[in-house]
């Protein structure tokens, strides 16, 4: 995260953008009649879909987008840019009908410079052409990818007023974290023919704790600074990610003219043959894959959702690194691992193609533009610098590297494949293994990036056989890697749901390969990845199984069956009546926390009744948990994520829709159209009704311009009506 004071100002330009759909001839001359287009804001995006079962034509199109704005006379003088966050996937841009050049790629930030072409005394109009059709000459296209890349300005653009001579960029160096902790800071500035000096100073919390100046010459286009023998200094951890605030004064001339800021954190992270160190002390990776898109509005969600995703992957998926599969993510998204202590497998954009010469420029590029945007980050880890699954590739494959490591050689790079004897040329060998049992490592660093997934595709909804195999498939992955230190960990494919092309996925254009479905509603192989951590974090109980009597092929009862804990010891009770005590399975001894595995198979089906699950750590019983055995949807129940919204237009929450059993377990099986009303400064942004999959699912609400109180009304057509009330807060305006 990069935030800009002083001289140098940030414009939001998020608000009164007008698009026109498909676009047309002369729609980016200034002149153009645009008053017949809709007026949106960003993130966008150009189709809204339902949320399976579509056809990719709907966002496959070129359309355009309008910007009117005026500029205050206070920034005369500067150089203005427009900065582009993410645009899929090709971007022309005009301003007053100037041509500005073109960006191909739809997973890194980009930035047209608007200077020579402004008008200082009245109305610019900023155009953009968006093509999201999957043209070949573009990374990841050019052969089959297991995705969608749906289209639109589908993340943030500001305007950047920086003077004639300012900071460009500013990486931040740690070394000797665990002894003598220093940094070195490499800044890259625009020389405007005045010497100077650069001042940088290390910040937290706004107080500075030591500085450090450094005189450069006219033409200086970069200034390495160190701060040496930093004292006090607290590492980040996931456990505790502490963060630090870096900031660059220039002072051409000795007068303060630009200012930079930036984030970090002190942090050794290495992967060794004994597998990944952090700050000296060896931590078996425990992760998920994460693909960046929602139902109904594609990648296109604001600040909130994406953090959103960080926070479930961290506090309830428990895990502790996400791979950005198979691009890089939402800086959003990123923004909150650095702050919540979850690590970061990031990558380049690519999915088993590799294209011509010109492609692979984009893709080397693509390296460059991810470390540059990325670097400073203590989240990120290790940087994927090979186009995921792809053959080996040696001159292209020398060449990311390469850019990896000029441009950061803090980190290592890894390179995903699945050919177990391909060329290694990245200092980490990242293997999508899907085999059982795992191969064993044959590079000294290794690291396993994807298992499981589409071996078998699981829905919360399927019969109770499968549910538990797809909670123990896991588990067995998860626990053949703790049992060797060479094994660095696994990153299981993958946390959510997601859109995919038809000759992928289950038939309904979605891949149902996450631990969650494309809701962000975990699944039960959600509680595997629950009950690994601390029971002082949190005590967990989650059944690996639907409670029925006969929903085991050709048997009564359900067999053996997996419940996720990190309690001690388990009771099982039916009808009130003692079935049972079980300890964590020794089949999965190397787990922190085995799941446990009870005996439900061919039991009685009379007297039938409740299930109650009891756990117990130290003698003493800390939770419990009880399934219905009553067979009856009971309740509707209504759950946003937030209560407060920011009145701008762009802000979102998520609110899940869950028919229960009278002990709240979501019922698998439960249908019905759930018609919603709203009322109040907002929107619903999803199906409406919407038709229950497994007994659950979600819209959005969208905060509109203002503030005031919303009301979401709730219907299904057997349980009654349910109300959740939420409050939009007056947003700030923008400055253009």
């Amino acid at each position: 995260m990069t935030t800009n004071t002083a001289a140098r100002r940030i414009l939001p330009m998020n608000r009164n953008w007008l698009f026109g759909g498909p676009s047309r001839p002369g729609a980016m001359n200034a002149n153009f009649d645009d008053s017949g287009f809709t007026k949106v804001t960003l993130p966008h995006a150009n189709a809204v879909l339902p949320w399976h079962s579509f056809d990719e034509s709907a966002y496959t199109f070129v359309s355009i987008y309008r910007r009117h704005f005026r500029l205050p006379e206070t920034l005369r003088g500067m150089r203005i840019f427009a900065d582009f966050e993410g645009a899929m996937t090709a971007t022309k841009a005009a301003l007053n009908g100037q041509p500005l050049g073109e960006y191909l790629g739809g997973y890194t930030p980009f930035s047209f410079e608007l200077t020579p072409h402004l008008n200082w005394t009245g109305d610019n109009v900023l155009a953009a052409e968006v093509d999201s059709t999957e043209r070949p000459d573009i990374p990841p296209f050019g052969g089959n990818i297991d995705f969608l890349t749906f289209g639109g300005i589908y993340r943030e653009v500001s305007l950047r007023a920086v003077p004639p001579s300012h900071i460009a960029d500013v990486f931040v160096q740690t070394f000797d974290c665990l002894s003598r902790p220093r940094l070195e800071v490499l800044c890259s500035i625009v020389p405007d023919g005045r010497g100077g000096t650069l001042r940088v100073e290390l910040r937290r919390r706004g107080e500075t704790l030591c500085a450090a100046t450094r005189a450069y010459d006219p033409d200086a286009s970069e200034i390495a600074v160190g701060l040496d023998d930093i004292q006090g200094v607290e590492l980040w951890s996931p456990d505790k990610p502490v963060l630090y605030d870096l900031v660059c004064r220039l002072m051409p001339d000795g007068a303060p003219e630009d200012e930079y800021e930036t984030r970090f954190g002190f942090r050794e992270a290495r992967f060794t043959p004994d597998g990944f160190m952090l700050n000296g002390a060896p931590l078996k990776i425990r992760g998920l894959n994460r693909h960046q898109t929602y139902p109904y509005t594609s990648g296109a969600m604001p600040r909130r959702v994406q953090r959103r995703d960080a926070q479930i992957l961290k506090h309830e998926l428990k895990v502790n690194l996400v791979r950005t599969s198979h691009y890089p993510q939402s800086r959003h998204f990123l923004d909150a691992c650095d702050e919540l202590g979850l690590l970061v497998l990031e990558e380049i954009p690519g999915w088993q193609h590799i294209g011509d010469g010109p492609w692979q420029d984009i893709a080397v590029r693509n390296v460059e533009e991810m470390i540059r945007r990325d670097r400073n980050r203590p989240s990120v880890v290790l940087w994927g610098v090979r186009i995921n699954e792809s053959q080996d590739s040696h001159d292209f494959y020398l060449r990311t590297n390469e850019a990896a490591r000029r441009l950061d050689p803090t980190r290592q790079t890894g390179g995903i494949r699945y050919i177990y004897d391909s060329e290694r040329l990245e200092d980490v060998f990242t293997m999508n293994d899907f085999d059982f049992p795992l191969r064993p490592p044959n590079h000294p660093l290794y690291l396993n990036t994807e298992f499981n997934g589409h071996m078998f595709s699981t829905k919360r909804f399927d019969q109770v056989e499968r549910v538990a195999e797809h909670v123990l498939r896991h588990a067995r992955v998860h626990n053949q890697l703790a049992s060797d230190a060479r094994y660095a960990g696994g990153i299981g494919w993958c946390a959510f749901d997601y859109n995919t092309h038809a000759n992928f996925g289950s038939g309904d254009r979605i891949c149902h390969h996450g631990v969650s479905d494309i809701f962000r509603i975990p699944k039960a192989a959600a509680g595997f990845y629950r009950s690994q951590c601390d029971p002082a974090e949190e005590v967990v109980l989650e059944p690996g199984f639907h409670w029925s009597s006969g929903d085991r092929s050709g048997a009564a009862g359900l067999g053996i069956v997996p419940v996720c804990s990190n309690c001690e010891r388990l009771e099982y009770f039916i009808g009130g009546e003692k079935r049972g005590e079980a300890l964590p399975s020794k089949d999965y001894g190397y787990l922190r926390h085995p799941p446990f595995l009870i005996d439900l198979g061919n039991l009685p089906l009379s007297p039938w009744g409740d299930l109650r699950i009891d756990g117990y750590i130290g003698g003493k019983k800390v939770i419990s948990r009880t399934l219905s055995g009553r067979g009856v949807d009971a309740r509707l129940a209504v759950e946003p994520d937030d209560l407060l919204l920011d009145g701008d237009g762009v802000d979102m929450t998520r609110v899940v829709l869950r028919v229960t059993d009278e002990f709240g377990n979501t019922r698998p099986f439960a249908t019905g159209a759930i018609s919603l009303a709203i009322d109040g400064p907002g929107e619903i942004v999803g199906e409406n009704p919407f038709a229950l999959a497994g007994g659950a699912g979600a819209v959005w609400i969208r905060a509109a311009f203002g503030a005031g109180a919303v009301t979401l009304v709730a219907r299904h057509p057997y349980l009654g009506e349910q109300r959740v009330s939420l409050r939009v807060a007056a947003a700030a305006g923008e400055d253009i």
